[in-house]
């Protein structure tokens, strides 16, 4: 099964070409003001006009009241939301829209629970624990993963062209996320490892 690539935080019209030239499956942008990847709905309009079809867009919030969330839907052609926050699943479904509930892996933490409290979401996207929001470019550990997560699984947190074939051999997730693991600093992306990384995910895919 082919590995889904989404690179999210995407800020300039380079790096958004970047990702689309390296092959990658969705474009995440962040509409959280306080990210350093933070963009308005304006400037994500323009950056979405430069992706061809077939490439999801993928907006991501925490915490938005929801006239942002519709009036961000209505600036640009979002195919998937993303909630980071403390959304709760009438929350997540009220937009009619698909989403992704990320879920802050650390122990304790019932995930299976977790994933039956969503059951419209399209998946559950497993990021590392940080104070904040966001995993801060960290791996979980990934063995807190259960077996039969009744979900479709989407990996983050400190994904790298390094460790993404262990991640994928290991984990088996449907699609991967990655933001910091392709950067040269916050919110800037490197191009070059974003080819490297695209180009592990696919290695990784034919040794399954």
């Amino acid at each position: 099964m082919k590995t889904r690539i989404k690179i999210c935080g995407l800020t300039s019209e380079t790096d958004v070409d970047a990702v689309v030239a390296a092959g990658a499956d969705a474009i995440g942008f962040v509409f959280y003001p306080p990210s350093p990847r933070y963009v308005t709905p304006q400037q994500a309009a323009a950056l979405a006009k430069r992706i061809p079809p077939f490439v999801d867009v993928v907006g991501l919030f925490v915490n938005a009241e929801p006239e942002v969330v519709r009036a961000t839907c209505a600036a640009l052609p979002i195919n998937v939301l993303q909630f980071h926050g403390d959304e709760d699943a009438a929350y997540c479904r009220q937009f009619a829209r698909p989403y992704l509930r990320a879920a802050r892996v650390r122990p304790g933490l019932d995930l299976v629970e977790f994933a039956r409290s969503f059951p419209d979401a399209r998946g559950l996207l497993l990021d590392a624990f940080v104070e904040g929001y966001g995993g801060g470019g960290h791996v979980f550990d990934w063995t807190l993963i259960p077996p039969a997560l009744p979900a479709f699984l989407v990996l983050s947190g400190g994904l790298t062209a390094g460790n993404i074939g262990e991640a994928i051999q290991r984990v088996r997730p449907v699609a991967v996320d990655v933001s910091s693991g392709v950067e040269m600093s916050k919110g800037i992306k490197d191009h070059s490892k974003i080819a490297a990384f695209v180009a592990a995910v696919r290695k990784a895919d034919e040794s399954i």
